[in-house]
């Protein structure tokens, strides 16, 4: 079995992970504050680590380096909900082996955690414009705990039309 250490704080999220990486053959462990992420690491000795990039008040891009030195032969994932394409530079220089938007399906996950994953096809078509935006709503909208009003201030848009776009869910790809 392969070790897996999974660093998020949120800690629904860490024992569904746990349950699907578990029946694809992980061993896994999980801590869900990042205080306790190195020692975690230094107990568990993981091969594969899989680090949320937004851990309470603290950045999981801050414990790649530490991480890497403790670890060097353990593959990091760093798993975010608020992708960009500078986190995901800032990820690889700092060490992180791969990185990953939610929501990651388990193939996704385990193809990554293994060094498995495959560069995109032609044939695999890119969301619509109409998709990535409805996810980045429901992703401010959970940040916000469902609260509209302050959603659609944050996304710069009147209240009434962030509400359309909350009914007009796009079909997914």
């Amino acid at each position: 079995m392969t070790r897996l250490l999974i660093i998020d704080d949120d800690l629904d999220f860490s024992r569904i992970v746990a349950n699907r990486l578990s029946s694809q053959g992980f061993d896994c462990a999980a801590t869900h504050h990042t205080s306790d992420a190195l020692l975690a690491a230094r107990e568990h000795q993981p091969e594969c680590i899989l680090l949320d990039m937004k851990l309470a008040d603290d950045s999981g891009l801050n414990l790649i380096a530490p991480l890497r030195q403790l670890l060097p032969d353990s593959r990091i994932v760093l798993l975010t909900g608020y992708a960009s394409i500078a986190t995901a530079v800032a990820a690889m220089k700092a060490g992180a082996d791969d990185y990953l938007t939610k929501p990651a399906d388990t193939a996704t996950m385990t193809a990554a955690l293994t060094g498995c994953r495959p560069a995109p096809t032609m044939s695999e078509a890119p969301m619509s414009p109409e998709r990535l935006e409805w996810e980045h709503i429901q992703q401010v909208l959970k940040a916000n705990h469902g609260n509209v009003s302050h959603t659609a201030k944050q996304l710069n848009m009147h209240r009434r039309t962030l509400q359309r776009k909350l009914k007009k869910r796009p079909a997914s790809e």
